[in-house]
C-alpha cells in the first residue's frame, strides 16, 4: 500500500516513522506532503487544497491518507477525499469545528452535558467591550482564547487584571473571542482512536505548553510532552472516556457525523472531577513524539480499522515503558522565529541508546539541515520510568546544535516532584535513625562523665570545665579530621566498627602532639541510607576508642543524603577537643641540630594513602591471605588508626620530649617539618626499623619509587618523637613498647632528607 502523510511538522514525522516500523514484510511506501528536512519520501502539494489534495493521491495511488494538520482538517480535506472514495484518516470539516470553533466547541459540551469550565463568547464589533466588561463582573480568574485555530498560540492565561484586558484588546483584532473560567489541577492529555462508535484510548500524556522553564512565559504549540502520567491512573482514564470523550462521539453521531480519527481532549483534573479544557481533532504535537513510540500494534491497522469501522474488532497494544519527548525551538520562538541555522550533531542524536528524532521545522539544502521553522526537532526518550526517559532524552538532545536554540530543561518536573512522596520516599528514613540511636546509646553513654550536661539527642553537647580550674593557663587544642577513601573499604567488606576508631584515634593524635590530652569528641557520620546497624557500628568503634582515650563522646549529627552518596556508601568526620595547661605546650623552642628523631610504630596505613592503595590492589581480592600472612588483605587495609596516646601517657608527663609529629597523609615530608623550629631540617634513616608487611607488599607490587611511596604512606612509623640524645635511654624506660631512633634533626630550612 501507498501510504501519504498531509502535513510537514514532527507530528508528521512521527506517524511516518511509526507507520514504516510498523510494516513488518508488507511493501508499504510511507509519502510525506509536503514533509520536511527529515521526510524519506517528499510530496509537493499544499495540504490545504484539498482538490489538489485528491488529484496528488490519484496521480500517486495512494491507498491511505492520514490527515496531520488541523489546517487541513478546517479545509475540508477529509471531506473531498470521502467524496472521492480515498480511504482517509481524519475527521469531517464539520467534526473538526470541536477544535476549530471554540464557540461551537463550548455549545457542544454544554449541550452534551460534558463538564467544562463557566464560559461566555464575544463576536461583533464591540467583541473587546462586552468582554472586559464580563470579565470584571466574574468571581473567578479568565482565560481569554481566540476562537480559531491558533496553532496552540492564540490561548492567553493572565496573570494579573491589567495582563486580562491587554489580552482581550489584543486577540479581538484577529476575530471573536471565548473568555473561560480558569480551571485549577492536574492538566492532562487523553487522545483516542476512534471509528466514530468504538473508542480505544492512548496512554494519557502531559505537555508543557509554556515557552520557560518553570512554566513560565508564553504559550506555545509545545516544548515537550511525556506519557504515562501518573496524575491520571486507568480508573480515571475511564472516567474521561465516559464523562467527556463517549458522550462527544455520542452527540456528533446524532448529529449523523461519523467521527474517523483522533480525538484529543485537554483535560484538567480538578477537585470536582475531570473538565474539557479544549478538543483537538488530531495527534497533538508534540503528543504524537511521544505516544507513538509507545505503540507495540501496527499503526497500519489500526488507521485502517477506524477507517473501515472495525476498531471494535482489534486490541491495541502499548508498552508498559515511559516515554518523554523534548522540542528544540527557533530562536525567537513563539512571536518571531529566526529561521535558516544550520543544525549540527544529527547523527550524534539519532545514535543514541534508547532514542527516536523527530524533524519538525527543518528543510534540507544541499548537504546542511536548516531551521525552517519555530518548533524545529522533537527528541524522544524511552525508559522504564520518566526519569530514564528523560535522562535518555536530554542525553541525546545535548549533541544537537544551532543558534539560539531554545530547549526546556525541566519536561516533567512537575511530576518527579509529585512522585517524591515522603521524606522516607525520598531516601530519607527518620525511624531507621532513631533506631541507630537506641542501637548505639548505651556505648556513647558509657564515655559520659559527671561533667557531661544534658544527654544523647539535645540540641548541642554540654560539658563542665571545672576540672580545668587546677591548669594555671588552660588551653584548649581541637582537631577536624576524616578517615578519607578508607571509608569505601569499608563498605566493600561490610565492616564498619574500625572506621569508629580510625577518626577518634587521629583526631587523638592531633591534638596529642601539642601534648593536649582529649577532653570531648564530636562525630559526623553521612550516608546515602541510614542501616541502624552500620551507623551503630561506626559509632559503637567511636565510642569504644573515646573510652581507651579517656575521652567523652559528647555528640553528633548522622546525616542521610540520597543523590549526594552512592547507595550504600558513606563518609565520617569528627571533631575532638582537648586541653593543655600553656606552659607545657609542644612543640619545645629547644629542638636543635643533633637531637634526635624516634619512632613508634604503625598500626598500618592508618587513615591515609587509600585511594592509591585501593588502585594498587585493584586485582587482588580483599579475602586473600598474601604469603606468610596471617590474616587477609582486607584486615591489613582495615587495621585501625593507633591512638599513641596511652603509650605516650608517662613520657608525656615529664620533659624528655621535644616535639612530636603524627605521620599522616603527605608522609614524613610534610609532617616533621611542621614541629621543626626555623634553622633545622631533618634526616630520617630508611630501614632503620622494621617495615610491617603490608608495606612490603606496597613496594613490592606497586614498582613506585620509594620517594612517592614515603611521601604517600607512613611506612610503618606512625609518630615521630625528637628528644635530644642524653635522653633517649630514660625515653625508652617510659614507653612500654620498642621504639627505633630513625634519624636526626640538622641544620637547614625545614626539609627532610629520606637516606
Amino acid at each position: 500500500m501507498r501510504i501519504l502523510v498531509l502535513g510537514s511538522g514532527g507530528r508528521e514525522d512521527a506517524i511516518a516513522w511509526a507507520l514504516e516500523w510498523g510494516h513488518h514484510a508488507n511493501d508499504d511506501e510511507v509519502f510525506v506532503a509536503p514533509g520536511n528536512g527529515g521526510s524519506r519520501l517528499r510530496l509537493d502539494v499544499d495540504p490545504t487544497d484539498p482538490q489538489a489534495v485528491v488529484d496528488l493521491c490519484r496521480r500517486e495511488a495512494i491507498g491511505l491518507v492520514v490527515v496531520g494538520p488541523e489546517s487541513s482538517l478546517a479545509a475540508g480535506v477529509s471531506d473531498a477525499l470521502r467524496e472521492a472514495s480515498i480511504p482517509v484518516f481524519g475527521p469531517s470539516a464539520q467534526a473538526a469545528m470541536l477544535e476549530t470553533s471554540k464557540a461551537f466547541c463550548r455549545s457542544f459540551a454544554t449541550k452534551h452535558s460534558i463538564p467544562s469550565p463557566v464560559s461566555e463568547v464575544f463576536a461583533g464589533p464591540q467583541a473587546a467591550e462586552k468582554a472586559l466588561l464580563w470579565a470584571e463582573q466574574q468571581s473567578f480568574e479568565i482565560v481569554v482564547k481566540a476562537d480559531g485555530l491558533a496553532a496552540g498560540k492564540g490561548v492567553v492565561v493572565p496573570s494579573s487584571v491589567d495582563e486580562r484586558n491587554a489580552a482581550i484588546q489584543t486577540l479581538s483584532l484577529s476575530g471573536d473571542l471565548v473568555l473561560e473560567e480558569r480551571l485549577f489541577g492536574e492538566e492532562v492529555s487523553l487522545l483516542v482512536f476512534t471509528d466514530g462508535i468504538t473508542i480505544c484510548p492512548m496512554p494519557p500524556a502531559r505537555d508543557h505548553k509554556c515557552i520557560g522553564e518553570g512554566d513560565t512565559g508564553a504559550n506555545t504549540g509545545g516544548m515537550g510532552v511525556y506519557a504515562p502520567t501518573a496524575a491520571c491512573p486507568s480508573d480515571m482514564v475511564d472516567r474521561i472516556v465516559q464523562e467527556i470523550i463517549q458522550p462527544a462521539i455520542d452527540g456528533l453521531r446524532a448529529m449523523g457525523i461519523a467521527y474517523v480519527g483522533v480525538l484529543y481532549a485537554g483535560i484538567m483534573l480538578t477537585a470536582q472531577g475531570p473538565k474539557l479544557i479544549e478538543f483537538n481533532c488530531r495527534f497533538g504535537d508534540p503528543e504524537a513524539q511521544a505516544l507513538l513510540p509507545l505503540l507495540q500494534s501496527e499503526l497500519k491497522s489500526v488507521l485502517l480499522a477506524c477507517v473501515n469501522g472495525t476498531l471494535s474488532e482489534l486490541e491495541i497494544r502499548w508498552s508498559a515503558k515511559t516515554s518523554c519527548a523534548v522540542v528544540a525551538a527557533a530562536p525567537g520562538y513563539p512571536s518571531h522565529p529566526i529561521l535558516g541555522g544550520v543544525i549540527s550533531g544529527l547523527e550524534s542524536v539519532a545514535k543514541s541508546d534508547n532514542v527516536q528524532m523527530f524533524h519538525a521545522g527543518t528543510e534540507k539544502a544541499g548537504n546542511e539541515i536548516r531551521v525552517n521553522g519555530g518548533r524545529v526537532m522533537c527528541v524522544t526518550g524511552l525508559g522504564e520510568d520518566l526519569s530514564s526517559a528523560r535522562d535518555s532524552a536530554y542525553a541525546a538532545i545535548k549533541h544537537m546544535n544551532f543558534e539560539g536554540q531554545q530547549i526546556r530543561r525541566d519536561i516533567g518536573w512537575r511530576e518527579l516532584a509529585r512522585t517524591t512522596g515522603g521524606y522516607a520516599n525520598s531516601g530519607v528514613d527518620i525511624d531507621e535513625g532513631n533506631r541507630a540511636v537506641d542501637l548505639m546509646k548505651k556505648k556513647v553513654e558509657a564515655t559520659h562523665t559527671s561533667d557531661v550536661l544534658g544527654g544523647l539527642g539535645s540540641f548541642g553537647g554540654a560539658l563542665s570545665v571545672r576540672s580545668l580550674m587546677t591548669m594555671d593557663d588552660p588551653v584548649l587544642v581541637a582537631s577536624t579530621d576524616g578517615v578519607g577513601t578508607k571509608v569505601m573499604l569499608a563498605t566493600d567488606l561490610g565492616r564498619f566498627d574500625t572506621i569508629g576508631h580510625d577518626i577518634v584515634n587521629h583526631c587523638v593524635n592531633d591534638v596529642l602532639v601539642q601534648r593536649a590530652t582529649p577532653l570531648f569528641f564530636l562525630d559526623y557520620v553521612a550516608s546515602s541510607s541510614i542501616s541502624a546497624e552500620m551507623v551503630a557500628s561506626i559509632v559503637g568503634g567511636m565510642a569504644d576508642a573515646c573510652a581507651a582515650n579517656k575521652c567523652v563522646l559528647l555528640g553528633g549529627e548522622t546525616a542521610e543524603m540520597p543523590g549526594v552518596y552512592s547507595p550504600g556508601h558513606f563518609d565520617v568526620a569528627g571533631t575532638l577537643v582537648g586541653v593543655v595547661d600553656r606552659a607545657r605546650l609542644l612543640p619545645s623552642k629547644t629542638i636543635e641540630p643533633g637531637d634526635l628523631m624516634v619512632g613508634l610504630l604503625a598500626s598500618g596505613l592508618h587513615t591515609n594513602g587509600y585511594s592509591l592503595v585501593r588502585r594498587i590492589f585493584a586485582g587482588l581480592p580483599l579475602d586473600v591471605a598474601p604469603q606468610g600472612w596471617t590474616c587477609t588483605l582486607g584486615d591489613a587495609l582495615l587495621a585501625s588508626h593507633r591512638s599513641y596516646l596511652n603509650v605516650l601517657d608517662l613520657a608525656l608527663k615529664g620533659d624528655v620530649i621535644k616535639g612530636l609529629a603524627h605521620i599522616t597523609g603527605g608522609g614524613f615530608e610534610e609532617n616533621i617539618p611542621r614541629v621543626l623550629p626555623p634553622g633545622c631540617s631533618a634526616k630520617v634513616d630508611l630501614g632503620s626499623w622494621p617495615m610491617i608487611p603490608i608495606f612490603e607488599l606496597i613496594r613490592d607490587v606497586s614498582g613506585l619509587p620509594d620517594r612517592e611511596l614515603y611521601r604517600t604512606f607512613n611506612m610503618g612509623i606512625g609518630m615521630v618523637i625528637i628528644v635530644k640524645p642524653s635522653d633517649l635511654e630514660e625515653l625508652r624506660s617510659q614507653i612500654e613498647e620498642p621504639i627505633w631512633v630513625i634519624g636526626e634533626v640538622t641544620s637547614g630550612n625545614r626539609e627532610v632528607d629520606l637516606a
